[in-house]
């Protein structure tokens, strides 16, 4: 192995510099319990009320009181789906959400099936986007949620956000976004967009592991998911990781206040990198919309290459990608995302995701290319030299 590059970026990046310096005096310094009345626990709180403010200024929320900080992205769409479908299913338990949401929705909006709601998946079509058509052929009076991802994890693509929660609004329902991927790679107005609730996370912009948020817009009733305190003015118990939290909030801000130059890079980054490989490897395709797509996610397939295989050998040359999601990668399963697209087995069996970062160097994507070359080459031989073997 001469060489490491990380290109999974969108499983989790490095936490920056800055965001570290914010975080060190959190743990020996400014101690305390955010919640406790004494002078420690005041100097801890200016801490955490410095974070919310700073991620309210990020997405325009009206008041920095609708940021709630949870463990992450996972607690806080499961919070949002399971507490809101609750707390509002005297009006109705008709639930929308899209076939390529993240399994943190998906696993939520099954549970809350089990209960006796009934959910809507949406389909999407070949390049990721949700059926317009189709949400409003199945949004009714009853309908008390929408949830649809701001952009896919998987292929990149962006949703029409704003549209789809006017529709929401129309019919009396309350629109969710998972922005977990959006955050630094397109703009987030809240009021804007007319969002209800909104999930951010902190560990895809270089900041720390274990934290994220939930917006929720006043007014909008939700039901607990964790008890057992008066934190987070008594919607979430638990102590609060001051030290993430703070990291959180500044990575938030970063990620805003440095979003046009990282995406110009990026974008420079992903545009080298596809064309090279399409120059020297064929038989290659790009999933996902070729436009309306944030610019550090490439979800590409190789023909007649086992995607797992592939994996390996790029491991072995110090290359890490992913295949799908990092949630789902213990899986066998084949990609949701993919599958609900339209995509063929045999496409998304030989797919990948690259997940480019703002550290990622030229020299970096040389390497990357020529050991993909290489790989696909080498699996491509075998599985020529098995076929034959078998006729």
């Amino acid at each position: 192995m001469s060489k490491k590059v990380y290109l999974d970026n969108a499983s989790t990046t490095i936490v920056s510099s800055e965001v570290l310096a914010d975080m060190l005096p959190c743990f020996n310094a400014i101690y305390g319990n955010s919640n406790s009345l004494h002078s420690y626990g005041r100097d801890a709180s200016a801490i955490t009320d410095r974070a919310r403010d700073r991620i309210a200024k990020a997405i325009n929320a009206n008041k920095s009181n609708e940021i709630y900080f949870t463990s992450g992205g996972t607690e806080a769409d499961n919070w949002a789906i399971k507490g809101i479908a609750h707390a509002y299913s005297n009006k109705g338990k008709h639930i929308i959400t899209s076939a390529i949401e993240h399994h943190a929705v998906l696993d939520a909006c099954k549970q809350l099936e089990e209960e006796g709601f009934e959910v809507t998946y949406l389909p999407v079509d070949k390049q990721g986007l949700v059926n317009m058509a189709e949400l409003l052929h199945t949004i009714r009076k009853d309908t008390t949620l929408v949830s649809i991802m701001a952009v896919n994890n998987e292929v990149g693509t962006i949703q029409n956000i704003k549209t789809i929660a006017k529709i929401a609004h129309d019919y009396g329902a309350i629109f969710h976004t998972d922005a977990v991927q959006a955050v630094g790679a397109i703009k987030l107005d809240v009021q804007d967009m007319e969002i209800d609730a909104m999930t951010l996370s902190g560990h895809k912009i270089y900041g720390p592991k274990g934290v994220g948020c939930l917006y929720l817009k006043n007014g909008i009733r939700i039901e607990n998911l964790i008890v057992g305190g008066n934190q987070e003015r008594g919607r979430r118990g638990g102590t609060v990781n001051v030290p993430a939290v703070a990291g959180f909030g500044k990575a938030v801000e970063i990620a805003v206040r440095d979003m046009t130059i990282n995406q110009q890079k990026l974008r420079s980054e992903r545009d080298y990198f596809v064309r090279n490989v399409q120059d020297k490897i064929e038989f290659t395709h790009v999933n996902g919309h070729p436009q309306q797509k944030v610019n550090g996610i490439l979800n590409m397939s190789f023909e007649m290459v086992d995607n797992e295989s592939l994996l390996m050998l790029l491991d072995m040359e110090g290359v890490a990608v992913s295949i799908g999601s990092a949630c789902t990668s213990n899986s066998a399963k084949p990609s949701h995302v993919l599958k609900a697209m339209g995509l063929e087995d045999d496409i998304i069996k030989s797919s990948i995701r690259i997940s480019f970062g703002k550290n990622t160097s030229r020299s970096d994507l040389d390497y990357v290319i020529e050991v993909l070359e290489k790989s696909v080459s080498q699996l491509r031989s075998i599985s020529a030299v098995t076929k034959a073997g078998r006729r």
